[in-house]
């Protein structure tokens, strides 16, 4: 993979939004990475103690040693990672400082995105965007936008940060509230069209199931450059090159293809490192459309 920079350099369209702060946008920083890196994978860490390979304790020392040899061992193929807060508050408090020592063995300069799927009323909303940006230091964060507008309002006021709203995901149940129809779109689509109007430097992306390949294609009609996140990828059925085909912006690829399982449990055994970089290299290389 092409890690010295070389090569044609994709340009992002400039949102006005980006121009209220002088600090880069995290879609401007993902671009540059990407492009130094031929990559748009996001790994997913989703840490299930039950799934561990044997010979690790099924411990917090466990997970975090767990994760820590996964970042080591695809830090050249991952575009960022993308820690699953639920897996960590299972496991009590001694959950947290596990996600804080985790965050803190990703490189500087690698992007990180909590997906915690926060959702409430303002007062509550600021907290969490405080806990997420300025305690974890997490560069975005994925949100609920069920409470409306201005529980999403809370967060707008981080530079270089980026929530990312839930649009269309791919479970199931989904389709009974988020294809309803509001006005003669789904509703996945108007939220989409209110979020991108929030105010604040701020930047507003969209998490979209990549099994949901219409609700992609309506999202990208609608918002040509606008960042998206698109788990589903492997176990949940979505392929990897045909998700980044479907999302590629205006700009080409402004799309997140995030894996999970298929990487960290590539192995049950001691080369769990190893095979999970050969899954995050093969992985890499179908996101890349460059």
């Amino acid at each position: 993979m092409r890690v010295d920079g070389e090569g044609p350099i994709t340009c992002l369209m400039v949102t006005d939004r980006a121009l209220k702060c002088q600090e880069p946008s995290f879609s401007h920083k993902l671009q540059d990475r990407a492009n130094r890196m031929c990559s748009w994978l996001c790994i997913g860490l989703d840490p299930d103690p039950d799934r561990l390979p044997g010979h690790l304790p099924r411990t917090t020392a466990g997970i975090v040693h767990f994760c820590r040899k996964i970042v080591e061992a695809t830090g050249e193929y991952a575009l960022g990672y993308k820690p699953n807060v639920a897996f960590f508050e299972a496991l009590g408090p001694e959950g947290w400082t596990a996600l804080h020592e985790i965050r803190a063995c990703v490189p500087p300069g690698v992007p990180v995105i909590a997906d915690a799927k926060r959702g409430d009323i303002g007062h509550t909303a600021r907290a969490y965007g405080k806990a997420f940006f300025d305690v974890l230091g997490c560069d975005a964060l994925t949100v609920n936008p069920y409470l409306g507008p201005d529980s999403l309002e809370p967060y707008m006021g981080h530079p270089g940060r980026c929530i990312l709203v839930l649009t269309r995901t791919s479970n199931e149940g989904a389709s009974v509230v988020q294809d309803r129809d509001i006005r003669g779109v789904p509703m996945y689509l108007a939220i989409a069209r209110w979020a991108m109007d929030l105010d604040g430097p701020t930047e507003v992306g969209f998490v979209v199931g990549a099994t949901q390949l219409s609700a992609i294609q309506n999202i990208r009609s609608d918002f040509p450059n606008a960042l998206l996140l698109l788990p589903g990828v492997g176990v949940q059925g979505a392929g990897a090159h045909a998700s980044a085909v479907a999302a590629a912006g205006d700009d080409g690829q402004q799309a997140l293809i995030s894996v999970s399982r298929q990487i960290l449990y590539a192995s049950s055994g001691r080369d769990f490192a190893e095979a999970a970089a050969r899954e995050a290299r093969a992985l890499a290389a179908e996101t890349w459309l460059g």
